[in-house]
């Protein structure tokens, strides 16, 4: 005899007379989805060539260092799979570095010539070379900064009242062109000062504009930052992944941005060529990053090395390295109408299907409220995140009384999917300035709603007494603060940067992985047997319902894996069908052996016991 008795046979859903009308309009509504998720893919098969930028200061640096010219060892590099180079605007010291203007402290000159009209206070600057010439000739003009001309011991020099070094001075034109005759895919870098009178005016023509600091050029005024938005004509701003910037949304409005991914230089020369090289290949493949802006590491070797793993692994992904042509994604907002009712009628047929039927209406009503209103009542945001907290509990509060059953909840799901992309993804979105808002509720709220439709058909308030009455043993407090805790590992080490690290072996793991294929997620490979085994019932006791709320951590990490709308849409694809398919197999084959155990461990108690009845 079993020491643990059948649990109390779980309530089934309500069989609400609208239920296949409600169906038939989700089938409906996945038409319009379909298209969408059509035109989005696409899009993104049309954007699969990126550019990999060298920092060409860096470069010029590591050049003099190993005794070569800056373009011996930018050839050597481009053989290697770099196709482009970022340059930063002159500062006037780099005009004092080439020999083009002679930069005094002003108490310098005064100590070589005393009685001349020098305030030691002030910098002087005085030219070199024709070239020198023609900059002074000018630079005064470009700040709001007051300078006079003097002459000294017959020479011509401009006094500053500020030390000049380090105001922006224009870009190096001989330079640039150089290197745009090469072929190569140019990224300017201007420097922001309030001094400079007509930001961006004297930019050279090049595709990319790459600000630096946590602000663009001209974010502190409003005048200055027209001015910038004005001159940036046909040039794209370049959005750095995970370094935002003050008013870049501005530039970017009604224009569009390229997405560019870097590496801060101390953590990419910790962590070494070869690991390097796999983030930057991930970032492209998997992130939408279009300009992968790199550094030289301190040896030629390793920067040798880190090129050479990277162009593997950005040939095994398939994305090619080229000019980026960037168009903006456009999205049918006719469609996404249409497509907008399928999360509405889940949401109501979810509600309905509730054994209690009053309290599920209520709540889905509280679901669909919260979601629009954490999207500032947006409909197509809030429509998207209804279907990411509807759809994975739906299949299980419909049906969760066989092992198929979890077919139909993925099915569910996948049509989910649909929706949100259909409604989440727009131009925004897609170049990650939009976040999917209440990500996190993705996790937790689909397994409240499968929670609560485990509630009795009866008064709530005698349920609510039945629960109070409910006697717990140890095995059942252990067991239910197990699987908190494991939830609340999960939820914790939701999306790419949580307040839990990971372990080396897994660190390695996932990097082996992501080289070699997409990588599912955890919750996805972990969820799926949970679901298959608590739907078989093969465990006594409360155990099954348990593993089926485990379950739709996996059915809900579905959905959050496509939120991520700078993620492509059939790389996510890709890493939800391989956890389905892990899930699957680990699932079926835990049922026959969990099957077994249970029959080893009671004949072995029968055993037992017969055993000391005869003795």
């Amino acid at each position: 005899m079993s020491p643990v008795t059948d649990p109390t046979p779980l309530p089934p859903p309500t069989r609400h007379p609208l239920t296949v009308p409600l169906l038939a309009v989700i089938l409906l509504s996945l038409l319009p989805a379909l298209v969408l998720a059509w035109q989005r893919v696409a899009y993104e098969q049309a954007q699969k060539t990126v550019a990999v930028v060298m920092d060409y200061p860096a470069l010029a640096v590591q050049a003099q260092r190993v005794g070569l010219e800056p373009q011996a060892l930018l050839d050597r590099y481009r053989a290697l799979g770099v196709n482009g180079v970022a340059v930063y605007e002159d500062v006037i010291g780099n005009l004092e570095q080439r020999g083009d203007l002679y930069v005094r402290r002003g108490a310098d000159l005064a100590a070589e010539h005393p009685g001349a009209d020098v305030n030691p206070q002030w910098v002087y600057l005085r030219a070199l070379t024709p070239q020198g010439e023609r900059e002074l000739a000018t630079l005064p003009g470009r700040y709001t900064i007051p300078t006079r001309r003097v002459t000294v011991a017959g020479q011509p020099w401009v006094a500053w009242p500020t030390d000049p070094s380090f105001l922006p001075a224009g870009p190096n034109e001989a330079l640039i062109d150089a290197l745009r005759a090469q072929g190569l895919v140019l990224v300017y870098r201007p420097y922001d000062d309030e001094a400079v009178k007509a930001p961006a005016a004297d930019w050279p023509d090049v595709p990319f504009i790459a600000f630096t600091g946590d602000e663009v050029v001209g974010a502190r005024t409003p005048e200055r930052l027209a001015q910038v938005k004005a001159g940036l004509g046909q040039r794209l701003p370049a959005l750095i992944e995970g370094s935002p910037q003050r008013e870049l949304n501005t530039l970017i409005e009604g224009r569009g941005a390229a997405r560019m991914f870097a590496l801060n230089p101390s953590w990419q020369n910790r962590i070494g060529p070869i690991d390097s090289a796999s983030k930057y290949a991930l970032a492209a493949r998997e992130r939408s990053q279009r300009l992968l802006y790199v550094r030289p590491f301190p040896t030629v070797y390793e920067t040798e090395r880190f090129l050479k793993r990277t162009s593997e692994l950005l040939q095994r992904a398939g994305v090619k390295v080229g000019s980026p042509v960037i168009t903006p994604f456009q999205t049918n907002d006719t469609l996404r109408w249409l497509s907008l009712f399928g999360p509405l009628a889940a949401l109501v047929l979810l509600g309905l299907s509730f054994p209690l039927p009053r309290l599920g209406l209520l709540v889905a009503g509280l679901t669909g409220l919260g979601a629009l209103g954490l999207n500032g009542l947006q409909p197509f945001a809030g429509g998207a995140l209804i279907a990411a907290l509807t759809f994975p509990a739906l299949g299980l509060v419909l049906r969760r009384s066989r092992v198929t059953d979890w077919f139909i909840a993925t099915g569910l799901s996948l049509a989910g999917v649909l929706f949100v992309s259909a409604l989440g993804a727009n131009r925004e979105s897609v170049l990650g300035l939009e976040p999917f808002r209440g990500v996190g509720l993705t996790l937790l709220v689909p397994l409240a709603l499968v929670a609560l439709s485990f509630l009795p058909r009866q008064d709530i308030r005698q349920t609510a007494r039945d629960l109070y009455n409910t006697p717990l043993r140890l095995g059942d407090l252990a067991v239910l603060a197990l699987g908190l805790a494991v939830f609340a590992v999960v939820f914790l080490r939701r999306g790419n940067a949580t307040g839990l690290g990971v372990s080396d072996t897994e660190a390695r793991l996932r990097q082996e992985l992501q080289d070699s294929i997409i990588r599912p997620r955890f919750k996805e490979v972990a969820g799926h047997p949970l679901a298959l085994v608590g739907l078989s019932g093969v465990l006594p006791g409360f155990f099954s319902t348990l593993l089926i709320l485990g379950g739709v951590v996996g059915q809900a990490s579905i959905l959050n894996t496509f939120s991520h709308f700078h993620t492509p849409l059939l790389i996510s694809a890709a890493r939800v069908l391989i956890g389905l398919g892990v899930g699957l197999l680990l699932g079926l084959a835990a049922i026959p052996l969990l099957n077994f155990l249970l029959r080893l461990w009671e004949n072995w108690g029968a055993r037992r016991a017969g055993q000391e009845v005869r003795a």
